[in-house]
C-alpha cells in the first residue's frame, strides 16, 4: 500500500511539472526588422498583431530600422556580427546584392520546406518577375509593392476646362506640357512636379516607351551590363523636362517625394507624380480640393505602351535560424499573403495586393468602383506582359547607381549640365561601379 502511494505521488509530481512546462514554455519568437514608418508603421503593427493573437506558438517582432536604407545597412552589418534577423525587408534596387549575398534563405525552397504548397501563378506576375531568380524560382517575398502614377488637382483641371483623365489610357507628354502651360496661366504657382525623380522620370520613363536602361536585358543576363540612358529618347524627355522649368510648368522639389507632396498638398502645382502608395497620405492630408490619379504620360510616338515597373520592398529570410524558428517565418509568410491581410494592407497603404485572388476579391466587392484610383497602378502595371525593357532592373550596386543619377540629374535643373551631358556622366560613373560589383561576384 505504502509503495503504491509512492508510486502515485510521483506521478502526481512529473504530470504537475509537464503541465507547468506546457504552461511556462515560451512562444517562439521571430524578429522582423522594416523600414515601414508612420502611417504604413501603424499598418504593419497591426498586422503583426494579428498574427500573434491568431496562434500561440511564435511572436513576430516587429522592429524599425529606419529608411530604407538604414534598414539594408543594419540588416549587413547584423549579418556580418552574426546577429541577423529572422526576416529584413529590402528595398527593390538591393535585390541583386540580396541574391548574391550569400545569406538569403531562399522563400519559394524555406515555403516548400516547412510544407507549404504555394501557387505562385496566383501572384502579380510583374511583381514576381522582379524578385526570382534565373530559374524562375521567387528569392524574397513580395511585401510593399508599387508603381508610379500622376496624380492631379480635378478642381484645378475643371477650372482650366480640363476633363477628367481616363484612369486607363494615358496622355501623351506633348498634352502635360499644354495642360501644365494652362494651370501657369490661370495662376497655379506650377504645373508638375515630380518624386523620386530616377525611378519615375528615367527608370519608369524608360520601361513604358519600350527602352532598355541597360544592356544584358537590364542586367538579367548578366552582371557585365552597362547603362544605356543616354540615348536620345530619355536625353529629349529631360531636356523638354528642363525647358518646362522656364516658365514654371515644371518644379523641381527634391529627390524623394516630401517636397514634391507638400507643393501638390500645398496647391502649388496641379500635377504630382508619385508612388501609389501616396494614396494613403493623400487621403489623410487632403481636405480642401478633390484629386485623382490617372496613368503616367507617354511620348506620341509610342502606340503600345509597355508596362511601368515596380517599387517598394520585399522580405528576405536570412539564414542562420533553427527549423523551429523558420516553421515560424513561414508561417508569418503565409499569413501576411492571406486575402484578408492583403485587402488590408491595399486598403490602408494604396500598395498593390500581391496575390490575384485578392486582387478579384476586392473587384468582386466593389471597391474599385468605390475607390477607382487605386486600380489606376495595377492597370497600369498589367496592361503589358513584361518584356526585356519592362520587366525590371537587376544592377549591382543600384543604390549607388540611383544616387549617382539623382545627383546628374540636378546639374541639369540648376542649369550647370545639359541634359546630354549630364546623362553621359551618369552612364559614365554607374559603369565603374558595374564594374567594381562585377569583379565582386565573378
Amino acid at each position: 500500500m505504502r509503495k503504491r502511494s509512492v508510486i502515485t505521488a510521483v506521478g502526481i509530481i512529473a504530470l504537475t511539472f509537464f503541465l507547468c512546462g506546457q504552461v511556462m514554455a515560451k512562444p517562439i519568437t521571430i524578429h522582423w526588422w522594416h523600414a515601414m514608418r508612420s502611417a504604413r508603421g501603424e499598418v504593419v503593427k497591426e498586422m503583426i498583431k494579428e498574427f500573434n493573437a491568431s496562434q500561440d506558438k511564435y511572436v513576430v517582432v516587429g522592429t524599425n530600422k529606419g529608411n530604407y536604407d538604414e534598414t539594408v545597412n543594419a540588416g549587413i552589418a547584423a549579418i556580418r556580427a552574426g546577429k541577423q534577423p529572422h526576416i529584413l525587408q529590402s528595398f527593390e534596387v538591393g535585390t541583386l546584392t540580396m541574391m548574391l549575398s550569400g545569406a538569403i534563405y531562399p522563400v519559394y525552397k524555406l515555403m516548400a520546406d516547412m510544407g507549404y504548397k504555394v501557387n505562385w501563378n496566383d501572384y502579380l506576375q510583374p511583381v514576381l518577375s522582379y524578385y526570382v531568380n534565373d530559374d524562375g524560382n521567387l528569392m524574397s517575398m513580395p511585401f510593399n509593392s508599387s508603381t508610379p502614377v500622376m496624380y492631379y488637382n480635378v478642381d484645378m483641371f475643371k477650372k482650366i476646362g480640363i476633363a477628367p483623365l481616363s484612369k486607363t489610357e494615358p496622355i501623351t507628354w506633348d498634352q502635360l506640357g499644354d495642360i501644365c502651360a494652362k494651370l501657369v496661366k490661370a495662376g497655379v504657382p506650377g504645373g508638375m512636379v515630380t518624386a523620386w525623380q530616377s525611378w519615375i522620370q528615367i527608370e519608369n520613363y524608360s520601361a513604358i516607351q519600350n527602352l532598355p536602361f541597360a544592356t544584358k536585358a537590364n542586367g538579367y543576363e548578366g552582371l557585365d551590363c552597362e547603362l544605356t540612358i543616354n540615348n536620345d529618347k530619355v536625353v529629349h524627355h529631360i531636356a523638354q523636362l528642363k525647358s518646362w522649368m522656364k516658365d514654371n510648368r515644371f518644379v523641381y522639389a527634391g529627390q524623394k517625394y516630401q517636397g514634391a507632396k507638400s507643393e501638390f498638398i500645398g496647391q502649388k502645382v496641379g500635377v504630382y507624380m508619385d508612388s501609389i502608395s501616396a494614396i494613403a497620405k493623400l487621403q489623410k492630408a487632403v481636405k480642401d480640393f478633390k484629386w485623382d490619379a490617372a496613368p503616367l504620360p507617354v511620348e506620341a510616338w509610342n502606340k503600345e505602351p509597355q508596362n511601368s515597373i515596380i517599387g517598394g520592398a520585399s522580405n528576405w529570410v536570412l539564414k542562420g535560424h533553427s527549423k523551429e524558428e523558420y516553421k515560424g517565418v513561414a508561417a508569418f509568410l503565409a499569413f501576411l499573403a492571406t486575402n484578408k491581410m492583403q485587402e488590408f494592407w491595399h486598403e490602408k497603404t494604396g500598395y498593390f495586393p500581391i496575390t490575384l485572388t485578392a486582387y478579384r476579391d476586392l473587384k468582386s466587392k466593389g471597391y474599385y468602383k468605390k475607390y477607382p484610383y487605386q486600380e489606376v497602378g495595377i492597370k497600369q502595371m498589367t496592361r503589358r506582359n513584361p518584356n526585356k525593357n519592362s520587366r525590371g532592373l537587376r544592377l549591382g550596386y543600384f543604390i549607388q547607381i540611383r544616387n549617382i543619377i539623382n545627383e546628374e540629374l540636378e546639374l541639369v535643373w540648376n542649369g550647370k549640365k545639359t541634359a546630354k551631358e549630364a546623362l553621359d556622366s551618369a552612364v559614365k560613373r554607374s559603369n565603374v561601379k558595374l564594374r567594381e560589383f562585377e569583379k565582386t561576384y565573378e
